[in-house]
């Protein structure tokens, strides 16, 4: 049986913990607290609590979903040889100013690679909210499955990655490099809204606005990611 890693245990890591065992894919998760803050969480998604480096050792793929100004802690040997799903977006109210991301020196992916050398980076999962990760997953053959992009710099890796998501109810749209991840990462085109059936402030979204989710094909989803613009991250305030 395929193993899913996930260190995060928030709305994301939830959500996709929730689809990879529906979808009949082990789960291993843990947080920054230890396994014994995950036991209610765990009996009731139904993964198994562990430390960091037990998840990490355990996955065919990680899921990495921590705010992002915490990757400097993510242990570096564990990770090695393995496919890494980076999920994090760059929040300077909660992370702290990042200087290299502020100067759209690199992205956010790039930094986690930088971290962690001998992985394989896999942008994903970012530009969607974890509520409609559960309300828009369709099965492989459903006409209103919608697609997400990835973004890596090893092919396999992006080829693994993409059968994960797959797996979970997802068409994907690989972006290139992880370096083209800024394409959809916060206000980008690609970033939450096109996903909504109705228009939110992200004030609202921090605080669970509900939405059933729209669809976003393939071919929209391209469009979007054409068509995107570099906001300029040191004007961020949020």
């Amino acid at each position: 049986m395929a193993t899913l890693g996930v260190i995060g245990s928030g709305n994301i890591g939830s959500a996709l913990s929730w689809l990879a065992t529906e979808a009949g894919i082990e789960v291993v998760m843990a947080n920054s607290r230890g396994p014994e803050s995950l036991a209610d969480k765990a009996r009731e998604i139904g993964f198994r609590a562990a430390t960091v480096e037990e998840a990490v050792r355990a996955g065919d793929w990680v899921v990495v979903t921590i705010p992002l100004g915490r990757y400097a802690e993510l242990p570096v040997e564990p990770f090695a040889g393995k496919v890494v799903i980076d999920t994090m977006n760059y929040y300077p109210s909660r992370d702290g100013r990042i200087e290299r991301l502020d100067r759209e020196l690199v992205t956010t992916a790039e930094l986690l690679q930088e971290h962690l050398p001998e992985a394989h980076t896999v942008k994903a999962f970012n530009n969607i909210s974890a509520r409609n990760i559960i309300t828009l997953a369709r099965p492989a053959d459903a006409p209103d499955r919608s697609a997400l992009p990835i973004a890596g710099n090893d092919e396999a890796a992006k080829a693994s990655a993409t059968t994960l998501i797959q797996t979970l109810g997802f068409d994907v749209v690989d972006v290139g490099p992880l370096s083209e991840s800024w394409r959809f990462e916060t206000e980008t085109q690609a970033y939450v809204t096109p996903y909504l059936a109705q228009p939110s402030t992200p004030q609202q979204r921090v605080g669970g606005h509900a939405d059933p989710g729209k669809p976003v094909p393939v071919a929209k989803l391209q469009a979007l990611i054409a068509a995107a613009h570099r906001p300029p991250v040191a004007n961020r305030e949020f």
